[in-house]
């Protein structure tokens, strides 16, 4: 696990990831994932955010439990450094769940950062758990065109570097751009991407964390009036 301090300089955030993203480990997750969370936040205000974890069984994908939190917004938006203003607040949602993950899914980038240190990798050093970065856009990277059948996908590269895979989870719809977090291999990125994403472009856990963070910042917003 590794710890630092938050109150950083966007300055010194770059030089962290650039540290952090040489921990990063690249192996085959456990052979026995009994339960997976998914994690996702939402900002109601300017000044704060919302983060949510929905814990589910890894064979049913049934909800077991879900916990969120909502925190001061302590670090400004900019692009690449998006880690430093959600991974607080998504740390300790997770850290709120009654049992720990087996495994980790975040609506946001991994090893498909330009620094190689997206959102999924930084709380997988953070909580030493496997992690997958599941996003819905492209930060950096370029690839082939993907075929248009579910289960389609083609390499992400980067600078010479494989760092993730455009994964086609329903046929015809828009496909992820996935990627490693850590203590875990792109193979198994995307076979539990698939697994998980049974009726929807997103796989279901993050997507019970998505529903559940948009239903809370909305009360969030409505309390203000």
């Amino acid at each position: 696990m590794i710890r630092h301090r938050w109150d950083i300089t966007p300055k010194e955030a770059v030089a962290l990831q650039e540290e952090l993203a040489g921990e990063v480990r690249i192996e085959p997750v456990p052979e026995r994932i009994s339960t997976i969370a998914g994690v996702d936040c939402a900002f109601p205000r300017k000044d704060s955010i919302a983060a949510a974890a929905v814990l589910c069984d890894a064979a049913t994908l049934r909800v077991i439990s879900s916990v969120h939190v909502v925190q001061p917004c302590r670090f400004p938006y900019i692009p690449g450094l998006l880690s430093f203003r959600e991974a607080p607040a998504v740390i300790a949602a997770l850290e709120q769940l009654p049992d720990k993950p087996d495994l980790i899914m975040c609506d946001g980038q991994g090893l498909a950062h330009p620094r190689r240190l997206g959102l999924a990798s930084h709380i997988g050093l953070w909580l030493d758990l496997p992690t997958m970065g599941l996003a819905k856009s492209r930060l950096c990277g370029e690839h082939r065109p993907v075929a248009l059948q579910r289960g389609s996908w083609q390499q992400l590269r980067h600078r010479g570097q494989v760092i993730g895979a455009v994964l086609r989870t329903r046929s015809f719809v828009k496909p992820l751009f996935v990627s490693v977090g850590h203590r875990a291999t792109i193979q198994d990125v995307i076979k539990w991407t698939l697994r998980c994403a049974t009726r929807y472009r997103m796989a279901e856990p993050v997507r019970q964390a998505h529903l559940l963070v948009t239903r809370l910042s909305k009360q969030e917003r409505a309390n203000l009036f």
